[in-house]
């Protein structure tokens, strides 16, 4: 059965990728006409978005690469920025 959610239910809930990381919180969704286009997910301390980006406060998952909406939300692990641990621990 599908369940129908407000947008306004959506803002500050967690974002886990389809692997399980913690990506980061939903900060805003993006309207287009009638129809959900993204979702900003911001970056927080113990996100793995945080480890990838720096300094750069989230990013905009585009709404096709979200499989599901409940109590959290889970995305493709297309989404994720590319992240190379070694070119990290060298910095």
């Amino acid at each position: 059965m599908l369940k129908m959610k407000r947008i306004t239910q959506t803002f500050d809930m967690r974002v886990f990728t389809d692997s399980g990381d913690y990506f980061g919180d939903v900060e805003e969704c993006i309207l287009t006409q009638n129809k959900v286009f993204g979702w900003r997910v911001r970056a927080t301390k113990s996100s793995f978005l945080n480890k990838v980006l720096g300094s750069a406060k989230g990013v905009i998952v585009p709404h096709q690469l979200v499989k599901s909406v409940g109590d959290v939300m889970i995305i493709s692990k297309a989404a994720v920025p590319a992240y190379n641990e070694e070119e990290a621990e060298k910095e």
